[in-house]
């Protein structure tokens, strides 16, 4: 064989296409890639499945808050005419508590707080005390477009001794008093605030008729939102907040959330789903920017599983 030909076979042989040959380049690649920044990529995939529980919580919520929300309606129609006024309305809530039908004698240990208004509205032992009653005709008083709200009166202490209602009506915020069931009213039968029951002797007038009401239940010192069981956080933040947001606390909104299980849930579920997207929005930022990773979007993991999932081949 002559050395034309040697060489002619040489040139033919040497391009060695097969997978085999392929493999040892790639591989090795691929795994640098994927081990650069174990640590970012934790925390990545981490962030995306908190997201997707967030996602799927407030989806919960919006269930649980629509079927409240479809409950107390249909509840507050049974009891209160619609062509009412917003006091005989009131009235209606307040009379069906003092006189309504037999409710449930056992149920929710009352000693313990209850913010479900499926509960508050159904257990005798609930509709008794104070906070539980306010639930009940806050959630039924703002069902009928009435807004209303609570309001905690505090003792020399700064604790909670009574908590009542303001509902606003004719563009005064009227103090009505579930436990009691009564609307407080000066003695030409008006309907009171609480500025007005700030003045002892107002006070005593509206309470006179009033079987049972301690005479330390007084309006001296008022709050929507006790902050103070926060212990050292509480005051501080009361004082932070009424410097960036005058008259946060009389939000009827954020009352609302706080008498009510399901809304609150759906507040902090929304809230959840907005902070993490901020988070994986910034994460992925700093992963293109500063790493030279680009993540994988959730979308095209979910259609690659999706694609390993339907491949029959394997």
């Amino acid at each position: 064989m002559s050395n034309g030909a040697a060489a002619k076979r040489v040139r033919v042989q040497a391009p060695d296409m097969s997978p085999r040959a392929s493999e040892p380049e790639k591989l090795p690649d691929r795994e640098r890639e994927n081990d650069r920044h174990p640590v970012f990529r934790a925390i990545w995939y981490t962030g995306n499945i908190l997201l997707i529980l967030a996602i799927l919580f407030a989806a919960y919520s919006v269930v649980w808050e629509y079927s409240t929300r479809r409950y107390l309606k249909g509840f507050s129609d049974a009891i209160i005419p619609e062509s009412s006024s917003a006091e005989e309305k009131l009235e209606s809530i307040l009379n069906w508590m003092a006189n309504g039908p037999e409710r449930l004698r056992t149920g929710p240990y009352v000693s313990l707080p209850d913010r479900d208004p499926t509960d508050t509205l159904n257990y005798a032992s609930l509709l008794q005390v104070c906070g539980s009653a306010t639930n009940a005709f806050i959630n039924l008083a703002n069902s009928e477009s009435l807004p209303a709200r609570r309001l905690l009166l505090l003792d020399s202490r700064r604790m909670t001794s009574h908590v009542v209602a303001e509902v606003l009506v004719g563009g005064r915020w009227i103090v009505v008093d579930p436990a009691f069931r009564t609307i407080m009213r000066g003695t030409d039968g008006r309907a009171l605030t609480r500025e007005e029951l700030a003045n002892p002797g107002v006070l005593a007038s509206a309470t006179r008729g009033i079987r049972g009401y301690d005479p330390n239940y007084t309006f001296d010192h008022t709050v929507h939102i006790r902050l103070a069981r926060l212990r050292f956080v509480g005051l501080p933040l009361r004082e932070v907040l009424d410097t960036l947001l005058p008259g946060w606390e009389d939000s009827v909104a954020l009352s609302l959330i706080l008498e009510r299980r399901s809304l609150a849930a759906l507040t902090v579920g929304l809230v959840l789903v907005v902070l993490l997207s901020v988070l994986r929005f910034a994460l992925r930022w700093y992963g293109e920017k500063r790493l030279g990773e680009r993540p994988v979007r959730i979308g095209q993991q979910f259609m690659r599983a999706l694609e390993a999932f339907l491949d029959t081949e394997g």
